[in-house]
């Protein structure tokens, strides 16, 4: 049998649902729509998720950075998809950071490896993703200062 394919629809409905979580302070969302080990890549350093703790204080950051930002709007631009040999997916998008209609940010252009999964597509990795640290001075896997990638066994 082989995987259902990964089309435009999904890939708008996957954005939405990664979208939304931080806004509504909801890690269920966001970590049903990722397995584990999580990779990040950012321009710090890549970061691996290796646990469910790991995944909630690294969640916890991000929503500081969005009160830090005053977020209330998450927006992300579907761009291109490519399906691959394994029947994964390289999904490329461009996300838009939002307050009161504004920007607050550039935006800036991520590409997510997908995986589908008996309970529909899933990410494994992120590349270019744009970590909270630059918001809250903490590296992704960290609560204090900032510290630099390879901490935590990343």
């Amino acid at each position: 049998m082989t995987d259902p394919i990964f089309s435009q629809h999904d890939f708008e409905a996957f954005l939405r649902d990664i979208s939304k979580p931080f806004l509504q302070r909801d890690i269920t969302g966001w970590r049903a729509r990722m397995v584990l080990p999580f990779s990040m890549v950012t321009a710090a350093g890549p970061v691996t998720l290796k646990t469910e703790e790991d995944v909630q204080i690294n969640f916890d950051l991000y929503l500081n950075a969005c009160d830090a930002l005053h977020l209330d709007f998450v927006h992300r631009d579907p761009l291109s998809l490519e399906h691959c040999e394994d029947g994964s997916v390289l999904a490329t998008y461009r996300t838009n950071l939002l307050r009161q209609g504004q920007r607050v940010t550039d935006p800036y252009t991520s590409t997510a490896l997908l995986h589908h999964s008996p309970d529909g597509w899933k990410m494994s990795a992120v590349l270019n993703a744009r970590g909270h640290h630059t918001w809250t001075g903490n590296f992704p896997m960290t609560p204090g200062p900032k510290t630099g990638p390879d901490q935590n066994g990343a």
